[in-house]
C-alpha cells in the first residue's frame, strides 16, 4: 500500500470575478444557474400565470355549458377552415366540442363547433364572440382575447343540460 500526500488547500474565489447567476457555496463550490432553452419549443405567447388562467376559462365554460371548449393558437396553414375543421375532428367528443383557432399572423379565428355544441352556439353568437377576440387582438391582447371570448361563447351556450 502506498501512502500519497493529499491537499488541503482550497482555492480562494473571489465572488466578484463570478460570473451573473454565479455563486460560491459553504463547501467551497461554484453553483451557476444558467437559462434553459427548450430547443424543440419556439417562444410561448404565455406564461405559466397565463396559461392558468386559460386552463381555467377552459374549464368553468366546459364546466359550466357540459360543452368541452378547447383553444388551438398558431399557424392554420394556406385553406385555414379546412384545417381548424380537422383539428376539431381530433378532439375527444366532437359532437359536443367547440374549438377556437386563432392563426395571429394570418390574422385568422376560427370557431368550429361539433353537432350539439351547434344547437346550443348559433352562429351569430359565435360571431359575437370572434369579433370580442378580434377587438382584443388588435391591441395585442391575444389571453385577454381569447379569455373574454370564452366567456362570450359559454354564455351563449347556457348552461349544461340535465336529464330527467
Amino acid at each position: 500500500m502506498a501512502a500519497g500526500e493529499h491537499g488541503s488547500e482550497v482555492a480562494t474565489i473571489d465572488p466578484a470575478d463570478l460570473p451573473d447567476g454565479a455563486v460560491v457555496t459553504a463547501s467551497g463550490r461554484v453553483s451557476a444557474a444558467e437559462v434553459y432553452k427548450d430547443p424543440t419549443h419556439a417562444d410561448h405567447p404565455f406564461s405559466p400565470v397565463q396559461l392558468s388562467r386559460l386552463d381555467e376559462a377552459l374549464t368553468m365554460a366546459s364546466r359550466e355549458t357540459g360543452l368541452r371548449f378547447s383553444v388551438y393558437l398558431g399557424d392554420l396553414g394556406a385553406d385555414a377552415t379546412a384545417r381548424a375543421a380537422e383539428l376539431h375532428g381530433e378532439l375527444e367528443g366532437t359532437t359536443e366540442a367547440v374549438l377556437v383557432a386563432v392563426s395571429p399572423e394570418q390574422r385568422v379565428v376560427e370557431v368550429v363547433t361539433g353537432p350539439e355544441a351547434r344547437l346550443r352556439l348559433p352562429d351569430r353568437g359565435a360571431k359575437l364572440a370572434v369579433m370580442s377576440m378580434v377587438a382584443s387582438f388588435k391591441e395585442s391582447d391575444i389571453l385577454g382575447g381569447l379569455l373574454s371570448g370564452l366567456r362570450m361563447l359559454a354564455d351563449q351556450a347556457g348552461g349544461r343540460r340535465r336529464l330527467h
